[in-house]
Order: C-alpha cells, then sequence, then structure tokens
C-alpha cells in the first residue's frame, strides 16, 4: 500500500491547532490532530449540502449564494454544477493555506472551479460576512468545521448559537436558506434553528452519496 505523505501543514487562526494535508497517490486528506477532516473520496454528504440548498431556491433568477469553508471544494463544486450562469457564489476560507492548496497541490481535485466567473474567493471569517450584511443572500450554506459544536476553532460555536442563527437570519433575503452541515445529529441544534423563526428540515445523507459512508446531516432552514 502507498504511504501517506505529509504535503503541507497550516495553523488555524484564532487556535493553537494546526491542520495536515497528506497525499497518497491520488488520494488527499485534511486531518486535524487524529481526526480527518475531509477526504477527496468521500464527498457526497458536501455535495448535498449544495444540491438540497440550491432546490430551495431554484425559482431564484439571480441567485447569490454564500458559502462558508472552501475544504476540498465539494461544496462549490455541487453548487456550480447546479446553478445557472448568472449565480454570484461567495467562499469564505479562514485558514489562507487551505486556498493555496486548492491552487496548489489539489489543482487537479478542483479543475476550474476556482477559476469560474461565479465565483469570488475570500480569506476571512464566514461570520464576519455574515455579520456584516443584511437580506445581501439567497442561501448561506455553513460546512465549517464539524458541525455545530467546534472541533477545530472554539470561535466557530458562534455562528450555530442563538445570536449567530439570527444574524445568518437577518443576512438572508425574504424565503432564502441557510443550510448546515454536520457530522452527526444535533437535537439542541434543531431546536435552535426553530427557535430563531427557521422552518427547519433535517435531512441524514451518506458521506459517499451512494448510499454508504458515514451518516452526516443537513439541516435546511428556511428564513420565513
Amino acid at each position: 500500500m502507498i504511504p501517506w505523505e505529509k504535503i503541507d501543514t497550516a495553523k488555524i487562526p484564532g487556535s493553537d491547532e494546526e491542520l495536515r494535508l497528506m497525499r497518497r497517490g491520488k488520494e488527499f486528506s485534511i486531518k486535524l490532530g487524529s481526526n480527518e477532516l475531509m477526504n477527496n473520496r468521500l464527498s457526497g454528504s458536501e455535495a448535498a449540502l449544495a444540491t438540497l440548498a440550491a432546490k430551495q431556491i431554484a425559482q431564484v433568477a439571480k441567485p447569490v449564494i454564500l458559502i462558508g469553508g472552501l475544504g476540498m471544494g465539494f461544496t462549490l463544486r455541487a453548487a456550480l454544477a447546479v446553478l445557472g450562469s448568472k449565480a454570484k457564489i461567495i467562499v469564505a476560507e479562514l485558514v489562507p493555506a487551505v486556498v493555496a492548496w486548492a491552487r496548489g497541490p489539489m489543482a487537479e481535485v478542483f479543475g476550474d472551479s476556482l477559476d469560474d466567473a461565479r465565483v469570488s474567493i475570500r480569506e476571512t471569517d464566514v461570520g464576519e460576512i455574515i455579520r456584516a450584511q443584511r437580506s445581501a443572500f439567497d442561501a448561506i450554506l455553513l460546512d465549517v468545521d464539524n458541525g455545530p459544536e467546534g472541533l477545530t476553532r472554539k470561535g466557530n460555536d458562534t455562528l450555530y448559537d442563538a445570536s449567530g442563527l439570527k444574524a445568518a437570519k437577518t443576512a438572508l433575503r425574504p424565503g432564502g436558506v441557510l443550510a448546515v452541515w454536520s457530522s452527526g445529529p444535533n437535537p439542541a441544534f434543531t431546536k435552535r434553528l426553530g427557535s430563531a423563526g427557521f422552518d427547519v428540515n433535517e435531512i441524514n445523507v451518506r458521506a459517499t452519496g451512494r448510499g454508504g459512508g458515514a451518516r452526516h446531516v443537513i439541516w435546511i432552514a428556511r428564513k420565513t
């Protein structure tokens, strides 16, 4: 078996934690300690984050989408595949090295997605973008950390608490959708979404997208 090779490391802003980019042949993995955060062979649930949200705003002629977390680009590429030519997609990535990895060692994985005219990349905290906007987005897609409970950075919890959900609702246009990815269920978060005034649908999705792999959760929360 081909051994794993460490390609690069990157500090997470606001944290003492370090991400590691690993490669084994054409397989890539981003790890935090002993936890694998993502692998380019397991993209189904992250892609579903985009496709499920896109269905909710299919009637919008010129949708504006905010994606929190670039990662390996699964959500971005799925969004590009299902959204029309008039869509605008903003991707916020906190760790600059992740963007560099996308244009460097993982360029083959990303293809031409980062150069698509519909896409703009912001190297910043997605929470800052959300809090600065009002009625700006038709959909906000959050694949940040491991879900509503922070793993890589404690500050990510503020995206998912009551004040964070209020800010997301304010940043959405009427009928807009907040879509959130998680590695597992979180009943308390489901309750918070409802308390924030969202119409909530909780969906279980397999990691591979083909009926296999771990069970992940996506919340589709519509602004009512």
